[in-house]
Parts: structure tokens; C-alpha cells; sequence
């Protein structure tokens, strides 16, 4: 179970490098309990899990208008998303734990306030201690949990953030209609696997309302879809059928508009998010001395309406792009990308 932490860190930013601090402390949850732990590390990784997967549902257009037929473009999107502040604590008090309890460091007793960091939270490491440790006479020792990474402690702009990127492919059809490709064949990280597939359809919606085809803007439809799947053999060596398994499946559906002027245009789009994540520990585990098989199975949903605006500067061939989108997790999204016709 040492690797349990720094399989995390591969999921969750994928294109970001995290500190490894505390590799190990993570794997102490379900050392003590498997149903406890697996509560506490659903709750240490949510922000982040629910952040990325939203991310997913960035940087699919910069504009409203279709290419035209045959046109093509290649884009490159880097975004950022906030977690809230709320988000960098978790009430471990609440969790319904039964077996292991939140302590004070010093003193050993219980702690009445509750909130430790999340994987976002600040590096400060909670302590835990099984409940017959409490007892008198015991001599079961307290144990760390791990602290948050704390990623703005050396550059401001990353605190609270999570990190997502996507290149994507799109092409235009008749009848005003672009269809986006996101492809990465399944290709080895570290140990593992990795594959994303996403599809995109934008489509004209002006030429059908009477009043509104002449009018100098564009407004389209736009539904996209994402899938992200990684599965990681944890102990490859020794126990083969261990494995890791991160998979994220994220659909947006937007209403969007814009208006060039020169070479600069101005986009928004409003809609809703849907994005569920899964993250499994699969396989047959000696934990604490009894046998467990597939001891982590977490399932997390970040749901709800967007809204984004942006600009765009296209000079001859080349396009450059930022946008500001309102949701759960706000987000922050820049690129550049080739585009003809």
C-alpha cells in the first residue's frame, strides 16, 4: 500500500508536479480501517478530483461560428481551477468514523474541531489514533495522516488551484456545423496505462431563427464530451492484480455567441456542467492482517450550471485565447492554436 500516495499524485494532476511530501501517510487510513479509510481519503482528494473533472469541459471553442467546409484548427488550452477556500478543510468529525478518531498531537485526546487539510489544504498533518487507544492501559500508537500539498506556498497563483490541459482537433462540415476531436491512444505513464477520448459537435443555431441570420454575430449550439481513463499497477513485482484505476467522464452542453471585430473576438457561452469521476483501488490487499479485496471504490460528481466569456486574437493562421468561466470551480483558460478557413 506504500504507493497509494504517489499514485494519487499521477491522477489527479496529470500535467502538474506536485511535492511529494508524506508519500506513505495516506496508506495509515486503511491500515487501521478500511471503511474508515476509505471515508478519509474520499474526503482528502474531492476538491481536487471534482476540480479536474470540470476541467475537462475546458478550452473546447474560442469562437461561435463554425469553420467553414474543409476548414480545420489545432488548439492547445492550459486551464486553472479555483477550489474555494471551504474547500481546503475537511470535518473529519462528520465522516461517521468508527474505528480510528481525530486527536490532539499533544495531548493524545480527541479534537473537537475537526477540520484537517485537504489534498489543496495546507501542510499541516493531522493525527489519528485507534479508538481502543483510547482506553486506559492501551499502547496502540497515534498516526499521521497527510497534510495538504499546499501548492502556494512558493507561487502565489497556484494556491488553491488544480491544473488541466487538452489539445484538441476541430473541423468544419456543411450546414455550419464543427466537430472537435480529443484522442490520446492508450499510451504508458510511469507504470500504468493512459487514454482520453473526446468529441465535440458545434453547430450554427442563427441560420433557423427568422430576424436574427443577418445580424453581425454568431451564435451556435454546442455539446462535448470527455473520457479519461488510467489504470496503474501498484505492486507489479509482487502482487500483480493490485491496480489503481482513475477514470473521468465530463459532458458539457452550451448555448454560445460572439463577434468579431478585426482581428479580435470577443465569445461567451452559457450552459451546464456534467462531470462524474471514479477512483478504485483494485485487487486483493493484506490490510492489518486480514485479506481485502478491492478496498477503495469512490465515486464523485461536480454538476451545475457555467458561464464564460473570453477574446480571441487571430493573426493570419495563428490564434491566441483567453476565457473566464463562472462555475462550481471557477476557471481560469488560455491557448494558442493553428486555424485555416
Amino acid at each position: 500500500m506504500k504507493r497509494l500516495r504517489t499514485l494519487l499524485l499521477i491522477l489527479i494532476p496529470l500535467t502538474f508536479v506536485f511535492k511529494a511530501n508524506a508519500q506513505d501517510d495516506i496508506d495509515q487510513f486503511l491500515g487501521e480501517s478500511v471503511e474508515d479509510g476509505e471515508k478519509l481519503i474520499g474526503a482528502y482528494i474531492a476538491p481536487a478530483i471534482k476540480a479536474f473533472s470540470l476541467g475537462m469541459n475546458q478550452g473546447w471553442y474560442n469562437t461561435a461560428k463554425p469553420h467553414k467546409v474543409a476548414g480545420v484548427d489545432l488548439t492547445f488550452t492550459a486551464s486553472f481551477m479555483t477550489v474555494p477556500s471551504s474547500e481546503q478543510l475537511f470535518d473529519a468529525n462528520k465522516l461517521g468514523l468508527t474505528k480510528i478518531v481525530l486527536v490532539d498531537e499533544l495531548t493524545g485526546l480527541p479534537k473537537s474541531n475537526g477540520n484537517i487539510p485537504t489534498i489543496l489544504g495546507p501542510d499541516t498533518p493531522p493525527s489519528f489514533s485507534p479508538n481502543d487507544a483510547l482506553s486506559i492501559g492501551n499502547t496502540l500508537d497515534d498516526f499521521q495522516g497527510p497534510g495538504g500539498l499546499d501548492l502556494g506556498a512558493d507561487v502565489k497563483f497556484l494556491r488553491n488551484k488544480m491544473p488541466a490541459a487538452m489539445l484538441q482537433l476541430g473541423f468544419g462540415l456543411p450546414k455550419g456545423t464543427d466537430v472537435k476531436l480529443r484522442l490520446v491512444p492508450k499510451i504508458d505513464v510511469g507504470d500504468g496505462k493512459f487514454n482520453l477520448f473526446g468529441i465535440g459537435v458545434m453547430h450554427d443555431i442563427k441560420q433557423y431563427i427568422p430576424g436574427l441570420k443577418n445580424l453581425p454575430f454568431d451564435m451556435s449550439a454546442f455539446v462535448g464530451y470527455t473520457k479519461m481513463k488510467l489504470d496503474v499497477p501498484l505492486d507489479p513485482s509482487s502482487n500483480p492484480d493490485q491496480t489503481g484505476l482513475f477514470e473521468v467522464n465530463s459532458t458539457t452542453i452550451q448555448g454560445l455567441i460572439s463577434k468579431k471585430l478585426s482581428v479580435v473576438t470577443f465569445y461567451g457561452g452559457l450552459g451546464y456542467n456534467i462531470a462524474k469521476s471514479n477512483l478504485a483501488l483494485l485487487g486483493t490487499y493484506d490490510i492489518g492482517g486480514t485479506i481485502v479485496k478491492d478496498p477503495v471504490d469512490l465515486s464523485f460528481a461536480a454538476s451545475g450550471m457555467r458561464a464564460t466569456a473570453g477574446m480571441r486574437l487571430k493573426l493570419a493562421v495563428f490564434t491566441f485565447h483567453a476565457d473566464y468561466t463562472l462555475q462550481k470551480y471557477k476557471a481560469l483558460t488560455a491557448g494558442f492554436g493553428i486555424n485555416v478557413r
